[in-house]
């Protein structure tokens, strides 16, 4: 027996057969990633968010908390190698800043621009990937609608930084549901 076959939840595949290609590493049962660009003020608050988050919190093992940045492609094998995916970002829409979505990757795939080239990754192009290597997890993204991120700048706007309880109730939610509950650092 291959190792796909040992260990159901170490490899996604169709119909009992392991994907043609495989994304190598640990399995994580939760991955939740902060994505952004830190250089670009509110762009960046997937990144700021995770870190703080992170300081807050005691994570066993099985989860993974990752600032992802803008990686891209690199992300992929991260990506792969979960059950579930918790992505927090910015939402570029017209609405109040500071205002808070909830998507399935169903709902949040209406609405992403089709894949670009391997010159321009957005987040989209890497789930497309993961997606054709029938290694996509279930996906849930928390995004939060962004004030200034046209120009550079290294914080986030006091607005933005005020949700982060907000959307750290919203957070330990999505991991209840998912039987995960997290105990908080001596020092949070």
């Amino acid at each position: 027996m291959t190792d796909h076959q040992e260990n159901p939840i170490s490899r996604k595949g169709g119909g009992g057969h392991p994907p043609p290609f495989s994304c190598s590493g640990d399995r994580k049962y939760v991955t939740v990633l902060g994505l952004g660009n830190i250089l670009m003020g509110d762009e960046g608050f997937g990144v700021h968010f995770i870190r703080w988050f992170s300081s807050r919190y005691d994570v066993p093992d099985k989860i993974l908390l990752m600032d992802g940045g803008t990686l891209g492609y690199v992300l992929l094998d991260t990506i792969c190698s979960c059950e579930h995916l918790i992505v927090i970002d910015v939402l570029k829409i017209d609405d109040t800043p500071g205002h808070i979505y909830r998507f399935s990757k169903e709902e949040m795939e209406i609405h992403l621009p089709p894949p670009t080239s391997a010159h321009e990754v957005k987040f989209a192009d890497v789930m497309c990937k993961a997606d054709m290597l029938g290694e996509m997890p279930e996906t849930t993204f928390l995004c939060i609608v962004p004030d200034q991120y046209k120009d550079m700048n290294l914080d986030i706007t006091p607005a933005l930084k005020e949700k982060f309880p907000v959307l750290e109730e919203i957070l330990l939610q999505e991991l209840s549901r998912l039987g995960v509950v997290l105990e908080k650092t001596a020092h949070a």
